[in-house]
């Protein structure tokens, strides 16, 4: 048996005021998405911002459904239609923020399992590592350099 050690490197900002002026105006987008959230069951908001190589800024937020498999993250809705509006642009930045109506979430949230998976698909067919930025509703700033850092064994197309 060999053992395998794996790390990642994270930043963390003591809040939004600590952000690069960009990236500051950036999570102030996902902050406005999240405000337009769908989430009447789980009471769970969550906005995100991508930033294009072309300038185009994207934002998405979470869609729920009484069936509840059939709702979609806000990861997804905005990297979803980031792929189908502008399929050959590289998304550069994510910028996500999560906030509950039954608790405060000061504490930096990162993306789930199955939106790590689909922002994979993203980098790993751009060759270009997306720079993930995180937060609760308040609070930490929680920055990866890529979506590989969050998921290092990641599945991809090689697999198969």
């Amino acid at each position: 048996m060999k053992e395998i050690k794996i790390e990642s490197t994270f930043f963390v900002y003591d809040n939004l005021e600590a952000l690069p002026k960009a990236i500051y105006l950036l999570m102030q987008k996902a902050v406005e998405a999240r405000k337009k959230a769908y989430a009447p069951y789980s009471k769970f908001l969550v906005g995100a911002a991508l930033l294009l190589d072309n300038g185009e800024i994207i934002t998405g937020n979470n869609q729920e459904n009484a069936s509840y498999p059939s709702g979609l993250c806000a990861e997804r809705t905005a990297i979803y239609y980031a792929g189908s509006q502008f399929p050959e642009a590289k998304v550069l930045k994510m910028a996500l923020t999560a906030g509950s109506k039954n608790k405060v979430t000061n504490e930096p949230i990162p993306p789930c399992g199955a939106c790590r998976q689909a922002i994979a698909e993203y980098e790993i067919k751009q060759e270009l590592p997306i720079e993930i930025y995180f937060m609760g509703a308040t609070g930490k700033v929680v920055k990866s350099n890529s979506l590989a850092n969050l998921l290092p064994l990641i599945f991809d197309k090689s697999m198969l």
